[in-house]
């Protein structure tokens, strides 16, 4: 799969999720960090791991430092 064709598709909100995701944060840390509930964290997550057709946090976040999406 081409995982940088996948930046375009991420929100800007969706890679603020990413980024946390990334420091190891869990959903309620990052809807905390966020002031969005723990289901709009849900729906971001969700919606990450399906633009990267991937199924875990691990996966979505070696698919975007591949895609030098992140560092």
């Amino acid at each position: 799969m081409d995982y940088g064709r996948q930046n375009n598709k991420l929100t800007a909100r969706e890679l603020e999720v990413l980024k946390l995701i990334v420091h190891g944060k869990s959903n309620s840390e990052i809807a905390k960090d966020l002031n969005i509930t723990h289901h709009t964290v849900k729906a971001h997550v969700s919606s990450i791991l399906r633009k990267f057709n991937v199924e875990t946090r691990v996966e979505a976040v070696i698919a975007a430092m591949r895609a030098k999406i992140i560092d």
